[in-house]
């Protein structure tokens, strides 16, 4: 599902100079242009964690961008595995 900006600032509850930092940042890599961006469901988790590893954990924005970085680095990983548990299965039969 893909949603505008003002969608996904209605169903995150995030105000607009807060999401425009974390784009800057690049904690969330919406797709579009600068004018017209979309944001999926992913993003608004992303957001959650984002606004969790702050408010619940004390995570400050260095902390954040390293957590983040680490969570993309493994969600890599988790992809390249399925691909080879795929290519192993499919070479086996």
């Amino acid at each position: 599902m893909k949603l505008s900006k003002s969608e996904f600032l209605s169903l995150s509850g995030m105000e607009h100079n807060t999401l425009n930092a974390w784009i800057e940042e690049e904690w969330l890599l919406p797709s579009g242009s600068s004018v017209d961006l979309t944001f999926s469901e992913i993003d608004i988790a992303r957001a959650q964690l984002i606004r969790d590893l702050q408010a619940d954990f004390g995570v400050n924005d260095e902390g954040v961008g390293v957590i983040l970085h680490l969570v993309d680095q493994l969600y890599g990983m988790r992809s390249t595995l399925l691909e080879l548990r795929h290519a192993v299965r499919v070479t086996s039969e």
